[in-house]
């Protein structure tokens, strides 16, 4: 009956919610019960699982269909709409004919994204499981998010777990810690996601108890709204990319005052005195004094001695935002941070050290066994070729050149197949223009999407995919206490197939389905991955309950852990007995593998290298504004914003701009008001949001708006990653940078110009 109202426990990045299905629509989404603070994002579903803009059908683009030409077009003609069999049948030919005439280092299985919470139909593992099975791929290495910390911290503290959330936990943090540094801030919007999902968001509640047991917090960020009001932090307003200046200048007085911890340095620390040189200055090049800070980076010498002080007189840990290590040379923060937290002697106390990704992701520091999350495996790629993650358009545009990449070279095959599904390259990577002459190279493109976001747009070939609701699956992050079932909702929208089947069907055709499916199906699948899990949890004499009960209850909760976690705690008590997997066993303040590299832009010890662009460039002359880019409240990255969610946080239709008030006025500039944004790059629109809570000298603009570009002269909706710089961090990690922005601003003077985006492309049905 039309009026039955069913539900269906299911889970997204942004929490775990009960579907609510009432005449085969979506009506509602009820947040999880054992939830503290429910993303409100959940409630964005039924706009984007009936949302006009989905592919309704497979569709190809007219002038491909045609004769295979005119890439120049993507992005801008229309589509074919074509039943399966020929679209598979098209994937199929393409995909044959390139690997026997080019190879498969011609094919780059460059899926990248968030894409489903769910473990089985995550679009990155499912693309590249086919694409090894069939013969392999070009892969990419690391991620967008934290890609130059991945490379650096093994060489430093011999693993990159700590960037991941696996730092001293809360409860730790709320007994001991009575000063929380935080280097970027801990913005409380970038808590409601975690990659795979979470049962509960327990940021809020862990900040206010930390503060109640006297917790003292200190935000250095550009931006006051970096810090949540409620934690009544004290605000450090700083340049942009120059935290690496200031913790050197609080080094430097912890070494003049003699308030370092002498015996923690000697006995956990290598290359200190390289490293005390450069501080001081004592092998004749500049002392960095808080002073020399204080003219980097804009923060007051009186204010940097202060904080050093502070940090020596109690129990201190300081964090970074993953935001840090996303500029030019964003290596060097990350680096300073662990040096200044090896002076202050406190790594491997409770409450005290250096820790990553508060406030960058829900889960950073939560209590949890350490137990495996459920977890679906791609297999080993035969091709055994894969790039820098944030160095795609190089690769495109640049077939054959060499690049380094941590310690090794390599060359940039040439692609002529794209496959992608899941993400959307067109928000995540850096100079968007620079990225749509890149994109204009390959020969076929061919994405899966349940929506014509500005990939699909930009595809030759677009198979309709489901969204999670559509389907069945299993998700739970390494971060979070739950394992969740989830549950098929809805039937399949459209024409729309998932992606399991769409790659089953084209790995039957090719002959290798029995490789890729191992004789599973959905299900098969969702209770083997589901009992993987099970052996671990026996080794630590816990019951996993069974999976018929698991998933007619809806989810499986973790104990608490019997202890609190303390990172590097067992290493500080007996640094011979519990080595860390560094060269030499200990905290690398001076790394002899950097050394022999090479690297001019990755110094072997903690260092300020003052970024290609920042305020204190020659190019801020020209361009005055530091362009400072965030995650969105409204939204993950570009998912959600076609939603009515995000449309309510525009301003004037566009993505907000926040500048300083002063800033604005000198520019004519009010609230309210289209602002264009723009630098040698590139321009944007955007809707000016006025806040005293901004830096002088910075603008602040959140990433994911769709890319609406009128032209390459100017993009119409707010996408500020048309600014962006497309370099390497470093040759060490080649990281993305592209918080290492300079531009200009002005009241917008051009006449109307209407977002396109969220208008579905032109289609034609296939004659016949």
């Amino acid at each position: 009956m039309a009026d039955t109202i069913s539900r269906f426990p299911t889970l997204s990045h942004w929490g775990a919610y009960t579907a609510v299905v009432q005449g085969g629509r979506l009506a509602g989404c009820e947040p999880f019960a054992h939830d503290q603070a429910p993303s409100p994002l959940i409630h964005a579903m039924p706009d984007l699982v009936h949302s006009p803009l989905r592919v309704a059908r497979p569709s190809v683009r007219a002038s491909w269909l045609r004769h295979r030409g005119a890439p120049e077009l993507r992005g801008v003609e229309g589509y074919v709409e074509v039943e399966w069999d020929m679209a598979l049948r098209l994937v199929h030919e393409e995909l044959q004919r390139v690997r026997a005439e080019h190879g498969p280092a011609a094919i780059f299985g460059g899926s990248y994204g968030w894409s489903s919470a769910g473990r089985l139909h995550h679009a990155r593992t499912l693309t590249h499981r086919f694409l090894y099975a069939g013969g392999g791929c070009v892969d990419q290495a690391g991620n967008y998010s934290w890609g130059a910390a991945q490379f650096l911290l093994p060489h430093i503290i011999g693993t990159y777990a700590p960037v991941t959330g696996r730092v001293t936990d809360w409860n730790s943090v709320v007994g001991n810690t009575r000063l929380l540094i935080a280097f970027g801030g801990i913005a409380l919007r970038n808590t409601q996601i975690t990659s795979g999902g979470a049962g509960d968001h327990p940021t809020p509640g862990w900040l206010a108890r930390a503060r109640a047991a006297g917790m003292r917090t200190v935000i250095v960020s550009p931006s006051r709204g970096d810090a949540p009001e409620a934690l009544d932090a004290e605000w450090v307003p700083i340049r942009p990319n120059t935290d690496a200046a200031l913790m050197l200048g609080m080094a430097h007085t912890l070494l003049s005052e003699g308030l370092h911890d002498a015996d923690f340095v000697a006995r956990c620390c290598n290359g200190f005195e390289t490293y005390a040189d450069y501080v001081l200055g004592r092998a004749g090049g500049q002392a960095r004094t808080p002073e020399w800070a204080e003219g980097v980076c804009g923060v007051p010498a009186a204010t940097i001695r202060r904080l050093a002080r502070e940090a020596a007189g109690c129990r201190t840990l300081l964090t970074c935002a993953w935001s840090l290590q996303r500029s030019h040379r964003g290596e060097q923060p990350y680096w300073g941070s662990v040096a200044l937290a090896a002076l202050l002697g406190q790594i491997g106390l409770p409450g005290g050290g250096f820790a990553f990704g508060h406030g960058s992701m829900n889960g950073a520091g939560n209590p949890r066994p350490d137990l495996p999350a459920p977890e679906m495996r791609a297999g080993r790629n035969p091709a055994g070729v894969s790039i820098p993650v944030a160095r795609m358009a190089d690769m495109l545009l640049h077939p054959g050149q060499p690049y380094e990449f941590n310690g090794r070279g390599g060359v940039y095959p040439d692609i002529r197949l794209v496959y992608w599904a899941g993400g959307n390259p067109f928000h995540h990577h850096q100079d968007l223009n620079r990225l749509a002459r890149a994109w204009t190279r390959p020969e076929t493109i061919i994405v899966h999407e349940p929506w014509w976001t500005p990939t699909a747009r930009r595809a030759d070939i677009v198979l309709p995919a489901t969204t999670t609701l559509e389907r069945n699956d299993v998700g739970g992050s390494s971060r979070d206490r739950y394992i969740l079932a989830m549950r098929q909702a809805l039937a399949p929208v459209g024409h729309s197939r998932n992606d399991f089947d769409i790659y089953r069907e084209l790995a039957a055709m090719a002959g290798f389905e029995q490789v890729y499916t191992e004789g599973r199906d959905e299900m098969a699948w969702i209770r083997h991955i589901y009992e993987q899990m099970r052996p671990a949890w026996e080794a630590q004499q816990l019951t996993l309950p069974d999976f018929d009960a698991f998933w007619e209850r809806g989810h499986v909760a973790l104990p608490e852990p019997p202890r609190d976690f303390v990172l590097f705690e067992q290493f500080r008590a007996d640094p011979q007995a519990h080595p860390l997997k560094t060269a030499s066993g200990k905290l690398e303040l001076y790394s002899e593998a950097l050394a022999g590299f090479g690297y001019a832009d990755c110094p072997p010890h903690p260092a300020w290298l003052p970024p290609a662009e920042w305020l204190g460039a020659e190019a801020a002359r020209e361009w005055p504004l530091h362009l400072v880019t965030c995650q969105p409240a409204g939204r993950l990255h570009s998912q959600l914003d076609q939603s009515n969610a995000a449309r309510e946080a525009e301003i004037a239709g566009r993505e907000p701009v926040r500048m300083h008030p002063a800033d604005a006025a000198a520019r004519g500039i009010g609230q309210g008001d289209v602002v264009r944004l723009y630098n040698e790059r590139g321009a944007c629109l955007g809707g000016a949001d006025l806040d005293e809570g901004v830096a002088r000298g910075v603008v602040v603009m959140a990433t994911g708006a769709w890319f609406d570009p009128r032209d390459a002269s100017l993009e119409r909706h707010g996408n500020p990653n048309v600014l962006t710089r497309d370099e390497g961090t470093s040759r060490l990690a080649q990281g993305c940078s592209a918080l290492s922005a300079l531009v200009q601003a002005e009241k917008w003077a051009g006449g109307p110009e209407p977002v396109r985006v969220f208008e579905p492309p032109a289609l034609a049905r296939l004659a016949g």
